[in-house]
């Protein structure tokens, strides 16, 4: 029998079978793809089915991360490039099921036709598999540490085969075994077995906790070229005997990074003196010592202002710093030199030593001021932000200083020798150092001072600061502050000018000038006083990303009695802007006094960093 190859194909024989149009009904998933014009380009959309079920925004969030697809669906595409993108992201979805425990997870693809067609992963999760069994060898050699390390495993029998939860829990182990005193631990690889039939799996883990430890000394390893063992130790916030902790460790790398002077730290324990205890290995990578700042800054009644310093951090190890420092500005001028120990004899503990040689122009007084100074302090910083700081000081100073004489007006000049022992204790409950946003702040300075002025008298200068923070949503955030001051021994003419409480600018009355506030002299002068009042309240407005505006309303006055007084207050209000930086915000305020008094502008502008408060 001769065949014609150019007759037609017979028909399917009907053996009760419904034969696939393979024009439309592709035999496998990635046939679908061909039905789109092979040649043809074009936008898309994608979407997964099948996972709803599945409450684990991690996953999804893995997935969009790494999907082809999603990375790519702005552009055009033909239908082999679908049809690869699909496949690569059916393999994604299906591994990423399996890590959550669905390992009969099974992904599908299909295309829907249309002018821009849509790419489908239809995906089965199946069964969600769960521990059988969750074996922790050698633990029990941790003694009675043994039942809270397996609790901070936290992987157990019926819980999910979650590849994130077995990460996390071998982290959250090898974190608790060295704060429980175990340096030398071991913490191995955890061991999976599945069982498909059953649609269970075993998990045993290895640990060798090494015996537990308490501290011994800081050693200096070969090739330290930045300060000694002995301030580390110091520095550190464990002393011989304290039970080994780990973290205790992190603590202090961060803190040595943080002296600006160390650019690598290596710390390890090693065995020490005794067979119970551990000593800290330590070598320090040195860091550029120097450092050039400068600022800029403009206030209403406070003029223009410039600052350059350069500083050498470790002049006199370990962490003496030298500072020369210089301002500029259309009121002010200083040259100051300044000796700083940071860390001294103990952590955030610093030593500060100064002399300096200043001129303030002020409408107040004209000042030549010469200082020593000395300072002892416990600083908040905001790696660390502290709850209580404190200072101790010392302040030797010879001013020569200009006013004038109340009843007449004429100018005066007279020259002031003061000693002073200021103090000051705080306490920070609020939640940022630079831009709070709830909690509170409180702070005390007291400062007897004994001064020469033709006759030798005394008197002390106290002064109390108190802030409040209050959220309102995720937007606002209301913030309000006090501060009162007293000089109480001396009358006001004899305390010399520089050293009185005056109000007003930008961090006191906004609105009015820079110590405008208060009685004032017969040139309109101010002239300032012995007691202080103040108020402020805010509201702290987020408006667009890193954009803030914040309404304000401050009042505040000066009085000549000892005790500050609650009457004749000034009023300021306006509005500020807020650029939220990484370093912290920028603030400019506008601001206008309410009752301003003779000779007030009727704007005054602030620009800084940080909050006003």
């Amino acid at each position: 029998m001769s065949l014609d190859p150019n007759s037609p194909l017979a028909p399917l024989p009907d053996i009760g079978v419904a034969w696939p149009d393979l024009a439309t009904s592709p035999m496998d998933p990635a046939a679908t793809v061909a039905a789109v014009d092979a040649n043809a380009e074009s936008r898309y959309a994608w979407r997964i089915d099948g996972i709803d079920g599945i409450n684990d925004a991690l996953l999804r969030q893995r997935f969009a991360q790494l999907s082809t697809l999603d990375a790519n669906d702005h552009q055009a595409a033909n239908a082999a490039q679908l049809d690869r993108r699909a496949r690569e992201d059916a393999d994604l979805l299906n591994s990423l099921l399996r890590a959550e425990g669905y390992y009969d997870a099974n992904v599908v693809t299909r295309v829907e036709p249309g002018a821009k067609p849509m790419v489908v992963l239809s995906a089965t999760p199946g069964t969600l598999y769960k521990f059988k069994g969750v074996t922790i060898d050698g633990i029990a050699a941790a003694g009675d540490k043994a039942p809270g390390l397996t609790t901070a495993f936290g992987v157990k029998p019926e819980d999910p085969v979650n590849s994130d939860a077995i990460v996390a829990g071998q982290a959250k182990l090898t974190t608790q075994i060295g704060r429980e005193g175990f340096p030398f631990a071991k913490v191995g690889d955890p061991a999976i077995v599945v069982d498909h039939a059953t649609r269970t799996a075993t998990l045993d883990l290895s640990v060798q906790p090494g015996g537990a430890r308490k501290f011994g000394q800081v050693v200096a390893l070969p090739g330290n070229r930045v300060f000694g063992a002995d301030h580390v130790a110091e520095i550190a916030r464990f002393s011989p005997g304290d039970l080994y902790d780990a973290t205790k460790l992190d603590d202090l790398r961060r803190a040595l990074i943080q002296t600006s002077l160390v650019s690598a730290v290596d710390l390890k324990p090693v065995q020490g003196a005794t067979p119970d205890t551990v000593d800290i290995a330590v070598r320090l990578d040195r860091a550029p010592p120097h450092t050039v700042a400068g600022e800029l800054g403009y206030g209403t009644g406070e003029g223009a202002r410039a600052e350059l310093s350069w500083t050498h951090r470790n002049l006199f190890p370990p962490e003496g710093a030298l500072t020369l420092r210089g301002v500029l500005g259309t009121q002010e001028q200083l040259g100051s030199v300044v000796f700083r120990r940071n860390n001294f004899k103990a952590r955030d503990r610093v030593l500060t030593l100064q002399a300096s040689a200043a001129h303030t122009n002020r409408d107040a007084y004209d000042a030549k001021t010469y200082s020593l100074a000395g300072t002892l302090e416990r600083q908040t910083n905001i790696f660390f932000q502290k709850t209580w700081t404190w200072s101790v000081g010392a302040e030797l100073l010879a001013s020569d200083e200009q006013d004038v004489i109340l009843s007449t007006g004429a100018p005066r000049r007279r020259t002031f020798f003061i000693g002073a022992l200021p103090t000051s204790l705080n306490y920070d409950g609020s939640d940022d150092l630079l831009n709070p946003t709830r909690g509170f702040r409180l702070g005390g300075r007291v400062s007897p001072e004994v001064s020469l002025q033709g006759s030798v008298f005394g008197y002390a200068r106290t002064q109390f600061d108190g802030s409040v923070y209050q959220p309102f949503g995720d937007r606002v955030v209301l913030a309000a502050r006090t501060r009162l001051g007293t000089i109480v021994g001396a009358p006001r003419d004899q305390v010399a000018p520089s050293r009185r409480f005056y109000a007003g600018g930008g961090a006191s009355v906004r609105g009015y000038g820079y110590q405008s506030i208060g009685p004032r002299d017969p040139n309109n002068d101010p002239i300032g006083g012995r007691s202080l009042t103040e108020f402020s309240i805010e509201a702290r407005v987020r408006v667009l990303g890193s954009f803030g505006i914040v309404p304000f309303l401050d009042a505040g006055n000066i009085y000549t009695s000892p005790l500050p007084k609650f009457t004749g207050l000034q009023y300021g209000t306006g509005i500020g802007v807020r650029y939220y930086s990484n370093f912290g915000p920028i603030r400019l305020d506008v601001g206008t006094p309410i009752n301003p008094q003779p000779g007030d502008s009727r704007i005054a502008v602030y620009v800084s960093l940080g909050q006003a408060f």
